[in-house]
């Protein structure tokens, strides 16, 4: 099971951090900074695979990416495969550049909450639905990045067409306007 999805920056500033198993607020904050501080003393030419039984419990493994100033980690137990964990991140990474259009740090800080349009139409929040496609309940759902695509651009034709739809009658919206 996945038990925790960070991105973090290159100076130990959470950008998303979304915990599969409940961690106190304090306790999440605390797995974060370790985190971040193992992975920043990491040379660039070593493993991207850790055994963070000392910051995590036992069983645990975490599995990195270091894309520009962004540090992609995923933890999880040994019932999943670290290269397919490896694999899922590519997938995460590669769904979010088209989502997009090259992904980079400013995306996930600016647009982290607020609307994007993606195909014409408008999604809130991207970057939680996008990991919720692909990771949901600490189980992997999706692993192709086109099928994750067209999910998220059906949320987007839902949350469209829901904006537009009016719950309050006519005949009660024009009866307040007098």
């Amino acid at each position: 099971m996945i038990q925790a999805v960070m991105v973090i920056n290159t100076q130990g500033k959470p950008r998303l951090a979304k915990f599969y198993e409940f961690q106190p607020v304090e306790k999440q904050q605390e797995l974060i900074r370790s985190v971040y501080t193992v992975l920043s003393c990491r040379a660039e030419n070593v493993s991207n695979f850790l055994d963070v039984e000392s910051i995590f419990g036992p069983n645990t493994r975490l599995v990195y990416k270091h894309f520009a100033t962004l540090y992609f980690v995923f933890v999880f137990d040994s019932s999943e495969n670290e290269l397919a964990m490896l694999d899922l991140i590519q997938v995460f990474v590669e769904t979010l550049d088209k989502c997009f259009k090259n992904v980079c740090e400013l995306d996930v800080v600016l647009n982290y909450s607020k609307v994007v349009y993606f195909s014409h139409l408008a999604v809130t929040n991207v970057l939680h639905t996008v990991l919720d496609e692909i990771i949901f309940g600490g189980q992997v759902l999706e692993t192709s990045s086109t099928e994750v695509l067209k999910a998220v651009e059906e949320i987007a034709r839902l949350e469209t067409a829901s904006n537009t739809i009016s719950l309050v009658p006519k005949s009660v919206s024009s009866w307040r306007s007098r």
